[in-house]
């Protein structure tokens, strides 16, 4: 631990006579969750007035009562503090969204120890982090691939990261995304339905199954530009699987321009993408709304595409 704890005197009302202590608890303190409540009491942090501790989360509250809680200060996250710029779309005390280059990582991991959106959210957020499950770390609840540009949101809060977690797992979040696909589609939209697993030739790759492995991935498509031999399209995201709409779109034959992953670079793009420097998959990350965990207001952010991107687009215009 670090910096010992802080205590908190936490009185229960008539009115909570009969709750859980945990519920009860969570409603005084709205910073944090309910469930890091819960391991805390379990921890014997919650101290009755003559100093015994009570363990139970499930005890029912009398009402009139008064706790003292200790809450441990966060351990440091093992990941150093970086000074990385970042744009940020919008930011409060509980969360903040960032409109992430290409080319960051979002979490260290082997092969990318530092220079991640983690380090950076390190050093940005310096004695904002409360600790979400006793760490003080920003909340990753979603990610966009390192060569993917575009919004995500980050929890910094326990209960914040809690509530967003519940949104991304009811597929309640707004997530659109831009890119540009090989070929001329010919239909306005489409919806590609198919299951998502780990590639058993390539474990670096992910791939449509049928076998049962796979979990469940939708991805609703819509034409919005014919280009040269490729097409402008937004897919709006229900579930969110790792690769998801480049997996897909290469699926139904039309994989992202530019992707080394899913796709082959055609004869009419190849010289184009060398001209512009452009290496990565063309998909940006360009809408995201959710429903703020704490205030409950609804919010959404648009992101417009990046200078590489836009580039793309324009010089395949037809």
């Amino acid at each position: 631990m670090t910096g010992g704890s802080d205590t908190i005197s936490v009185t229960m009302t008539p009115a909570q006579a009969g709750w859980r202590l945990d519920r009860a608890l969570a409603e005084a303190l709205p910073t944090l969750s309910r469930e890091r409540l819960k391991k805390l009491v379990k921890e014997g942090r919650l101290a009755r007035p003559d100093g015994s501790a009570l363990r139970d989360p499930a005890t029912k509250v009398k009402g009139d009562e008064t706790f003292a809680l200790s809450v441990p200060a966060p351990e440091p996250h093992h990941a150093a503090p970086q000074d990385i710029p970042l744009v940020i779309a919008y930011e409060d005390e509980h969360l903040l969204v960032v409109d992430k280059p290409a080319g960051l990582v979002v979490h260290p991991a082997a092969g990318n120890r530092d220079g991640t959106l983690v380090n950076a959210l390190l050093h940005h957020c310096v004695g904002q982090l409360s600790g979400i499950g006793g760490v003080a770390r920003p909340g990753i609840v979603h990610r966009i691939d390192k060569d993917t540009s575009g919004l995500l949101v980050v929890a910094k809060t326990d209960v914040a990261h809690e509530g967003l977690a519940r949104q991304f797992a009811a597929h309640s979040i707004d997530r659109r995304y831009l890119a540009v696909a090989s070929g001329d589609i010919l239909k306005s939209e489409g919806t590609v339905d198919a299951p998502l697993a780990r590639s058993t030739q390539n474990r670096k790759k992910m791939a449509v199954v049928e076998d049962g492995r796979g979990k469940r991935a939708v991805t609703h498509w819509t034409r919005l530009a014919p280009l040269k031999d490729a097409t402008l399209v937004e897919c709006r995201l229900e579930t969110g699987r790792t690769h998801q709409v480049r997996v897909h779109m290469a699926s139904i034959g039309h994989p992202l321009v530019g992707d080394p992953v899913y796709g082959r670079t055609r004869k009419a793009h190849r010289t184009l993408l060398k001209e512009l420097g452009f290496g990565r998959q063309a998909l940006h990350a360009a809408r995201l709304g959710f429903t703020h965990p704490v205030t409950k207001d609804r919010l959404s952010f648009d992101s417009a595409l990046p200078s590489d991107m836009a580039a793309l687009v324009e010089n395949l215009g037809v």
